[in-house]
């Protein structure tokens, strides 16, 4: 089957599964792939591009041991470390990211868990963050309980973000101190807590096509309504730091079929965007909606401003659907 023909079935309403044979997109010719996957994507997803910016709001000493990570406390890393911010800080950030223009705004901590007064500094800069702001509000702070997530949500959160990283068989390979399905447990009780998910993971950490297959596939089985694709720039001091980087074009495949396979979800081009041309300019052509953008992302290597820049003479739409919320407070 061609993927134009693939495309337009999808488009109609076919989803694929792990019973198909999903092949194809591992050997098909790369132009046709991404020209399918953006038929998809302007059919189904139109075109506006969600933007959304983070805060690192905790850095450094984590206890978990994923190979990949600059934070982790069992690599020797130049990473900054500091505990969690103060409100003043995020609230300036939030403000001058809205300012910007962009659609969400996330706190990013470091480590397994946020809990006791830390977590208790978190609900109240979200609270913050409501009272004052129009953006779409995200939180990425590890394992977390259902009541935690609760309180999130009715502090002004709407999305939590808990990346799968890879495949299955993969995972293993790059995480010993949790497991993939305790990455699947905590993605359920996000959803169960009312809250929506971003989840994607990593490419580039040595694993296969099949197992970037699998993780799209995985993805779509749990109804990921937001995927991260993040390209891996191996950092020094992590047990990856001398892994070749990927070929543009592996990156390029990897984000047309994601769309193929989560055909109304947001594909979103997260870190690593430096190692395409024009911050990943081809892959807005072929199947992505989305991006994290801003300074905050060090591996993204853009500015908001160039990535609407970008977007804007693509035709897409970068204007943030917030215009009948009040807007921050101070941004005179």
């Amino acid at each position: 089957m061609h993927f134009k023909d693939l495309a337009r079935e999808i488009v109609a309403g076919r989803r694929l599964t792990r019973a198909d044979d999903l092949s194809l997109f591992l050997q098909g010719d790369l132009k046709e792939l991404m020209a399918g996957a953006d038929y998809i994507r302007a059919a189904l997803m139109g075109s506006k591009v969600d933007l959304c910016t983070i805060i690192n709001g905790k850095s450094g000493r984590c206890g978990e041991n994923c190979r990949f990570c600059a934070q982790s406390a069992h690599h020797h890393t130049a990473c900054e470390s500091y505990p969690f911010l103060d409100i003043k800080t995020i609230l300036a950030a939030a403000k001058a990211n809205e300012a910007a223009g962009v659609d969400r705004f996330s706190i990013v901590t470091s480590g397994r868990t946020l809990s006791g007064a830390e977590f208790a500094a978190a609900i109240a800069a979200y609270k913050c963050l409501k009272a004052e702001c129009r953006l779409e509000l995200c939180a990425s702070m590890g394992f977390l309980t259902r009541d935690q997530l609760i309180a999130l949500k009715e502090a002004g959160v709407t999305r939590y973000h808990h990346n799968i990283e890879t495949s299955r068989r993969y995972f293993p390979k790059i995480c010993t101190t949790h497991t993939y399905d305790d990455k699947i447990a905590m993605i359920k009780e996000a959803q169960a807590a009312g809250l929506t998910v971003c989840s994607g993971g990593i490419i580039g950490l040595g694993e296969s096509g099949e197992d970037r297959l699998d993780m799209a596939i995985s993805l779509a089985e749990l109804e990921i309504k937001s995927i991260p694709i993040n390209i891996l720039i191996p950092v020094k001091g992590t047990p990856l730091e001398n892994l070749p980087p990927l070929n543009a074009d592996d990156v390029l495949r990897a984000v047309a079929f994601f769309r193929y396979i989560n055909p109304e979800a947001d594909i979103r081009l997260a870190g690593g965007r430096k190692l395409l041309l024009n911050n990943g300019c081809a892959a807005f052509s072929g199947g992505a909606s989305a991006a994290i953008t801003g300074d905050m992302l060090t591996t993204s290597a853009s500015t908001i401003a160039e990535d609407k820049k970008m977007l804007r003479e693509m035709g897409r739409d970068t204007e943030p659907r917030y215009d009948t919320v009040p807007s921050c407070k101070g941004n005179n």
